[in-house]
This record gives structure tokens, C-alpha cells and sequence, in this order.
């Protein structure tokens, strides 16, 4: 039997025919038509052929969003989300389906908490599955990827569908209901987004606690969301490193005040020692199997109500589980998903965040899914089994948008261009990167190397979504480096005086802020601590503003610029240095692949910067001296000898969690002879050492 094309697999129709499934113009307009609006133009077919995509030409990427027979660019579209929010909300609302209509758009009667789309009722698995199955039942929603047990899973949403619904059976017959808590840990596998899925087909409140957590850190999340189950991977691996994960959800149990009473452990067989603790352990092949294919029903649930809990760190030790609404998360990932990502439904997204990080939940699973779009999922380094990997996944799906981070990228920039160059990019029309401040070279070195468009953007886990964005899906302005954009649509965005709290002028240092309301996908509050979502967000200023607690500069054309954390602050004789300002121009240097800058304990004055560097190619027994001065000298240029660091330290790795984000705190403890605090998170431990020796600890 012949095999269909990999164009029919995502789509579910033969290469070079129209899917009547896929709109050819933006929701967004064949919703005003219905009320009665002209588009202004159509489009193609947003998936074509590869030979037809030669032949195409390149459309402008300005989208027809239509309000009262206008169409808006950005600024028109952006100013009337935040003039008139109800209004331009109550439209997008319109991009998912609910069971029950929205009775009030927006509830800000107890500032600065807020209910969005109020009374009205749905939910996020229907969306994302469900109402998929009459138009795109054989496209390829999800492809799952791993380079480190060698396979591949395509899975449609048809199948999706029979997935999440035996998932869900198996969570109910554990007991499982509305508004339960499910800690899930897992790698990146297709089995953590089935239980997503599930447990928000069935109401109950996920926690993805990111695979390979400590067993305490595991035990701090199990006692703050107090889970009815706990669903677990046998082991996950890196790099080829096998990371059993049974015990480390063993040790967390025991520690754990309030532990769940049953484990659920999804096995892949990599851990043929993995202990099962009788009474409270079930495995989920058995169970599946012993109930057999149910149809689970949907449960609607009230826009406002939890959908799942996203913990990130808290400065007392403390977790903060980041709680997200259900109505308001689903609308923002439906609109981002074409006006930030400028992806549509038939279409390929491929982000290479783990399900764990707020990266992984929104533009793995839902956004893609939600937008009846193919998500790949990918598990695995992004060098193995060589450097190509990522882009020959491009190739193979015809990936649309990319969705990474500049660690990763400084990863692959320590590899020749030409594992980029080898292959056929011509589906691929963006590359994404976020999660923490892209510096310039970084930017360069992929833009030339990739030929698209590169673009920055900024969110925190507690927006959800993007923040400071590019919106090529509405209007795509000028990428400028450096910069991850504008406010997107929604987000009421200003740079103020830490002191004051007044709006600084272009070209000045302030604290970014938002004016609350936040807008939809937004954290709701702390899980059960609206009093610590208070004081965590809201109480650094006068005003009632939202705190991102990060430095940014905004020029004369409303470019806005992250510098960096308000507390990564290095005060050198009265001097207050960004450690973004040091890294962005040691980097500038052309044999610097990463650099990390920390500020250290100086009797003199006060705190001096001290960087660890890694190069592009080794040293090889090379004196590091001259490449040192020369790094020197490039910081003294560019931010004056107040900012000279007072040793570079050149080595082979910098310590790293396994999301990629550096340990710069660990690393300031090291220098300053101090505890470097919980590793658990740790990548590479021979990157610490590493350090250790380069300090002479």
C-alpha cells in the first residue's frame, strides 16, 4: 500500500489540494463577514506544495483585521485594545468555541485582580481537540520526537481524540474529578500532553513540575497544589544519560506532607529497576487497557476557574504556583497563535521548550492545538546526533515558525552554519526566541546563518503569552536587534523611575511595568495566596502597576529594550551596572560563543564584575591572556572603565539548568566562597566544577 505524502499526513489530503478544511483568509475576517463586513482581499492557501511555494509569490505579511470596515495596522489594532478592551475582547472571544456565552466581558470591580468573559463557559481540551475532528480529524496535530530513544510518533487529531479520552478515563477511575490537582512529571514525551489534556477535558487542575526536579523541589509543589495523583515517567535521559525518575518521585512522597494517594506511572521500559510501591503505584499500559476505549464528556467550566498551576521561584524559598484561567487563556492563545506566530490552522509550529516551562504549555500544546495547527514536540539535545537536527525537523514537516531560546542558539553557534545551510528551509518563515534577553551577536550570527526573519520577544510565566512582541501574523514591522518589540495587543506597557514612579523619557533606564487590568492568558493569582500575588506583582510602587521587576530602555520609535533584572544589579563605587550591559559587550567580542557576568563582594568598591566566558573554539593550549585583554578592552570601550571586569575567566561550559537558563546565583556564590544553593535543576555538573577550579576553590 502506498504511503501518503508527508504534506497529506499533517493535512490529511493529497499534495497540491485544497483542504477545505484550511480558512484562506484570518478568523478573524470570516467572522466579520458572517456579521455582515467585506474582507479586502483574499489569500492563497495557507500550505502549499513545495514547488508551488517557489513559484508563489512573497505576500505581505499584513493581515486584514477589520474593525467597523477598516482595516488596522498595528498601532490602530494595539490602541483599541487598550481604549476600548471590552469591545476588542468580546470580538476575540469569538476565535474559540463556547458552550455557554460570555454574560460580561471583563470584571475589574476588585482591582487589580480581574475576571475575563464571565459567566461564559468552556474548556481548553475541547478546544484544542474536539471541535477539530469535522474538518481536520486526519491532520497531524502532534509529532513527537526523540533523539534520545530513537522514535517518532505522528499522531492526528483523530487519534488525539481516542488518546485523551483514554487518558481521561484512566484519571476518573483513580478518582480524579472537577477541580482535583494532577502533578504531572514527565520529559518530553506524547504521553505528558495526553494527561494535559485529560485532566482538562475533565476539569481537573494540572501541575507539569519539569522532569529530573529534585525530589524535594518535587515534594514543595506536591504540598502546595495537594494532588489526587501524581503521574510520573519511569526515567526520562539527556544526552544519552539515563535519569531514572521513580525514585526521585519516591523520595518526594515521602518527604511531602500531604502526598498524593496514588502514583501513575506511564513506563517507556528505560528503567529496568524501577521500584513500585504496592498499594499506591499503577501503571497506566494495564489500566488502559483493562478499561478499554471510553468516550470521556467534556466538562464545561466557567471562564474564571483554574485550569492548571505553573510554579516558578519565589525569593523566600517559597514556590509560587502561577494559577491561569480557563475563558481567558484559551482566547489568548487563539489570537497569538495568528498575530504574534503568524501560524493558521493546517499549519507546522515546531517549539523546542519542555512541557514543563510556560514556553512548553502555551506553544507546544495549546496554542498549536487550539489553533488547529501540527505541534512537534521535540526530546533531545540540540546537537544529537549532530547540529542539524533541529533544521532537518524543519525540513522534513515543513515547519512554518520556530519557537526557541537564545541559549539554545548560542549552543548551535558554536557549530559550523553550514549543519543550517545543508538543508531545504523554504517552509520556514520564522524563528522565535525567548526566555531571556537575545544579545545582539547571538541575533546576528542566526539571522545570517537562517536568512529569516529573527524575532525576540519577551514574557514571563506569569503572562502566559508574549508581552513585547513582532506581530508579522498582523503587521510585521522592522526587526532591530536587541529589541524583542512593541507591547503586544493588550498589554498597557511603560518604562518608569524606580523612584518615582514616573514614565521615564526615550533613552532612559526604568522599570517595565503594566497597567493593570493584565489582559486574558495572564496569571489570575498565587494558588491560594492572593495576598502574596499582592505583594509579589503589585506593591513596588504608588500606582497600582504590575511589576516585571525588569530594567528597559524604550527608544524614540517605541522599541522597548530588556537590560536585565532589577536585582542583577552589580553597584560598583556608587556606579549601578547592568550584568546584561557587561554580557552584551563581552559578547560583542567575535571568539565569544557565552558569557555569564556576576557581581562579587569588593572591600573597596563594594561589588566588582567578574565573567566566565566560553568560546567558540577552544584554546587548545593557547594563553588565554590576550583574548582576556582583548575582552577587557571591549568592555572599557563600550561602557567605560567603571565597568572592567576584574577577571575573565575562560572556560569550556557555563552551568546551566536543563531548560538552558545560566545559574548566575550559583555562580555568585561560588566566587564568594558561598553554598551555590539547590543544584538539582543542574545540566552538567562537570560545568561547576569547571568553575570551581577557575576560581581555585
Amino acid at each position: 500500500m502506498r504511503r501518503p505524502s508527508l504534506h497529506g499526513r499533517i493535512h490529511g489530503v493529497p499534495r497540491n489540494r485544497t483542504h477545505p478544511a484550511i480558512p484562506q483568509q484570518p478568523l478573524l475576517t470570516l467572522i466579520l463577514q458572517v456579521q455582515g463586513c467585506k474582507p479586502c482581499r483574499t489569500k492563497p492557501t495557507p500550505y502549499q506544495g513545495r514547488a508551488a511555494r517557489a513559484a508563489a509569490p512573497d505576500y505581505p505579511r499584513t493581515h486584514d483585521f477589520v474593525w467597523e470596515g477598516c482595516v488596522m495596522n498595528y498601532e490602530e489594532t494595539y490602541r483599541r485594545s487598550i481604549d476600548e478592551p471590552e469591545a476588542f475582547w468580546g470580538e476575540e472571544a469569538k476565535r474559540i468555541h463556547w458552550h455557554k456565552p460570555p454574560q460580561q466581558v471583563l470584571d475589574y470591580s476588585n482591582p487589580p485582580f480581574r475576571r475575563w468573559f464571565v459567566g461564559g463557559e468552556t474548556n481548553l481540551c475541547y478546544n484544542a481537540v474536539d471541535r477539530h475532528l469535522a474538518e481536520r480529524a486526519d491532520q497531524l496535530a502532534l509529532v513527537a520526537i526523540s533523539t534520545e530513544t530513537n522514535s517518532t510518533r505522528e499522531i492526528t487529531y483523530r487519534q488525539l481524540y481516542r488518546e485523551v479520552n483514554d487518558f481521561a478515563a484512566v484519571l476518573r477511575h483513580l478518582g480524579v474529578g472537577h477541580g482535583d490537582r494532577v502533578v504531572i512529571y514527565m520529559p518530553n514525551m506524547a504521553e505528558a500532553v495526553f494527561a494535559m489534556l485529560a485532566c482538562a477535558r475533565i476539569g481537573a487542575v494540572h501541575s507539569v513540575v519539569f522532569g529530573g526536579f529534585a525530589a524535594h523541589n518535587l515534594a514543595l509543589r506536591i504540598d502546595d497544589a495537594k494532588p489526587k495523583l501524581l503521574i510520573a515517567a519511569d526515567a526520562g535521559m539527556r544526552g544519552g544519560k539515563l535519569i531514572p525518575y521513580k525514585p526521585m518521585v519516591d523520595a518526594a512522597c515521602a518527604e511531602a506532607a500531604s502526598p498524593p494517594p496514588h502514583v501513575l506511572i506511564v513506563s517507556r521500559g528505560l528503567d529496568a529497576a524501577e521500584p513500585r510501591v504496592p498499594g499506591r503505584d499503577v501503571d497506566y499500559a494495564t489500566l488502559r487497557a483493562q478499561i478499554g476505549e471510553v468516550d470521556v464528556p467534556v466538562q464545561w467550566l466557567e471562564a474564571s476557574e483554574p485550569s492548571y498551576l505553573l510554579y516558578t521561584s519565589g525569593t523566600t524559598g517559597k514556590p509560587k504556583g502561577v494559577q491561569r484561567d480557563v475563558g481567558g487563556y484559551a482566547v489568548a492563545m487563539a489570537q497569538s497563535m495568528e498575530t504574534v506566530f503568524d501560524c493558521k490552522p493546517g499549519q507546522v509550529m515546531f517549539s523546542t521548550s519542555d512541557v514543563g516551562w510556560a514556553v512548553g504549555h502555551s506553544y507546544n500544546v495549546y496554542g498549536p492545538l487550539i489553533g488547529g495547527c501540527t505541534s512537534l514536540l521535540y526530546e533531545g539535545l540540540p546537537t544529537n546526533p549532530d547540529p542539524g537536527i533541529w533544521w532537518a525537523l524543519c525540513e522534513q514537516y515543513n515547519v512554518r515558525t520556530m519557537f526557541s531560546s537564545p541559549t539554545a542558539i548560542r549552543v548551535l553557534k558554536k557549530h559550523d552554519a553550514d549543519f543550517i545551510h545543508r538543508h531545504d528551509l523554504r517552509a520556514l518563515k520564522y524563528l522565535f526566541l525567548a526566555g531571556e534577553p537575545l544579545d545582539e551577536p547571538t541575533a546576528h550570527w542566526i539571522s545570517e546563518a537562517l536568512g529569516k526573519p529573527i524575532i525576540d520577544n519577551y514574557w514571563q510565566t506569569e503572562t502566559g503569552w508574549p508581552a513585547l512582541t513582532l506581530l508579522p501574523g498582523l503587521e510585521m514591522k522592522p526587526v532591530r536587534f536587541g529589541s524583542p518589540g512593541f507591547p503586544n495587543l493588550g498589554y498597557r506597557m511603560k518604562v518608569i523611575d524606580e523612584n518615582t514612579g514616573e514614565e521615564v523619557a526615550p533613552g532612559q533606564k526604568g522599570v517595565l511595568v503594566v497597567s493593570p487590568p493584565l489582559p486574558p492568558g495572564c496569571m489570575s493569582t498565587v494558588w491560594n495566596d492572593d495576598s502574596r500575588f499582592l505583594q509579589s506583582y503589585f506593591s513596588h510602587f504608588k500606582e497600582l502597576l504590575y511589576s516585571s521587576l525588569d530594567w528597559a530602555i524604550r527608544d524614540d520609535d517605541g522599541y522597548t529594550f530588556i537590560l536585565g533584572r532589577t536585582d542583577d544589579v552589580i553597584n560598583v563605587a556608587g556606579h549601578r551596572l547592568g550584568t546584561r550591559e557587561i554580557e552584551e559587550a563581552i559578547s560583542s567580542h567575535p571568539r565569544v560563543a557565552e558569557a555569564a557576568v556576576i557581581g562579587v563582594k569588593d572591600e573597596l568598591k563594594g561589588q566588582v564584575p567578574l565573567v566566565f566566558v566560553t568560546l567558540k573554539q577552544g584554546l587548545d593550549g593557547e594563553d588565554p591572556a590576550p583574548v582576556v585583554a582583548e575582552m577587557m578592552a571591549t568592555v572599557t570601550t563600550s561602557l567605560g572603565a567603571v565597568a572592567r571586569p576584574a577577571h575573565v575567566h575562560v572556560v569550556n561550559a557555563l552551568p546551566k539548568t536543563r531548560s538552558g537558563k545560566l545559574l548566575r546565583r550559583s555562580l555568585q556564590a561560588l566566587a564568594e566562597q558561598r553554598d551555590p544553593g539547590d543544584l538539582s535543576t543542574l545540566d552538567d555538573p562537570s560545568a561547576l566544577e569547571e568553575i570551581r577550579r577557575a576560581l581555585g576553590r
